[in-house]
C-alpha cells in the first residue's frame, strides 16, 4: 500500500533520529518527493537523502536553522508545493533555572515553536484539502522534567499554536494535529546530564516494557495525514507506550 503515492513532504530535523524515521517511512509509503532540513551534519543528511532515493523518493535536502524565519520561508521555497509538512526540528538550552539567560529563551522558543508558526504561514497558501501539518511536541511540554525549563515551555507554546492552527487552518481543508513523543534514545539526550538514569527510568517506568522508537513516533504521524484521520483536529496524540498516564 503506497497512500501518499504522488505526495509532497517536508520533514524538518529530518536527517536523524525521529525525523529521520518519519522521512524515511514516508518514503516508504509511496511519497514522490521528501524534503529533508537539519542543522549541521551534512553527512547524515545525505546519508538520509540516499536512503529517501533508494526507496524512489526524489530527495531534497537543506542545511539551516528553521527558528531563523528567512530561512524556515526559504526551506518551503525550496521544498514547492506541500501535501505534508512536518515540524520535527528541535533544540534548546538544557540548565538549571538558575544558569539561563534571555538570549537562551530566545534560541529555544525561535526553534521550537515560532518555527511552526512561520512553516505554516508560507507553506499553507499553497497546501490544498486534505493536506496536513504535524508537529512533534515531548512529554516536558506537560510534565515537569529536570532542567527542562526551556524546552518544555517552548513544547507547551508549540501544542497551543497546533490548537489555534488547527482552527484557522479547518476552512482551507489543513489538518493540524501534534505527536508527543516519549523518551527517543537519540543523539538528542547527549546534553542530558543524567541520560543513563533517564534511560533506566523510563524503560522501567513503561507498561510497555520498552522505550520508544522512531518508528513508532512515524507511525502516527504518517496515519495523521492519512483521510482516515479527516475528524482528528488540534490534538496532542502521545506516543510513550504508556509511560505518562502512571501516577
Amino acid at each position: 500500500m503506497r497512500p501518499f503515492e504522488g505526495k509532497s513532504v517536508l520533514v524538518t530535523g529530518g536527517s536523524r533520529g525521529i525525523g529521520r524515521g518519519i522521512a524515511l517511512r514516508f518514503a516508504d509509503l509511496g511519497a514522490s518527493r521528501v524534503a529533508i532540513s537539519y542543522l549541521r551534519n551534512d553527512r547524515a543528511a545525505e546519508e538520509t537523502a540516499v536512503e529517501l532515493r533508494d526507496r524512489g523518493a526524489e530527495a531534497i535536502t537543506f542545511r539551516g536553522n528553521v527558528g531563523d524565519p528567512d530561512k524556515a520561508a526559504q526551506l518551503v521555497a525550496d521544498s514547492g508545493p506541500l501535501d505534508v509538512l512536518v515540524s520535527n526540528a528541535a533544540t534548546g538550552v538544557i540548565r538549571p533555572f538558575e544558569e539561563l539567560t534571555e538570549k537562551h529563551w530566545d534560541w529555544t522558543l525561535n526553534a521550537n515553536a515560532r518555527a511552526l508558526l512561520t512553516l505554516a504561514r508560507h507553506a499553507a497558501p499553497a497546501m490544498g484539502p486534505g493536506s496536513s501539518i504535524v508537529a512533534i511536541s515531548s512529554l516536558g511540554g506537560e510534565r515537569v522534567l529536570d532542567d527542562y525549563l526551556l524546552v518544555g515551555t517552548s513544547k507547551a507554546a508549540l501544542e497551543s499554536l497546533v490548537r489555534y492552527l488547527a482552527v484557522e487552518l479547518a476552512p482551507k481543508g489543513i489538518r493540524v494535529n501534534a505527536v508527543s513523543a516519549g523518551l527517543v534514545d537519540t543523539g538528542a539526550l547527549e546534553f542530558f546530564p543524567d541520560r543513563e538514569r533517564m534511560l533506566r527510568e523510563f524503560r522501567e517506568k513503561t507498561p510497555a516494557g520498552r522505550l520508544t522508537e522512531p518508528d513508532d513516533v512515524a507511525a502516527v504521524v504518517t496515519f495523521l495525514a492519512l483521510p482516515e484521520a479527516d475528524m482528528i483536529r488540534g490534538q496532542v496524540v502521545v506516543v510513550d507506550g504508556g509511560y505518562a498516564i502512571r501516577a
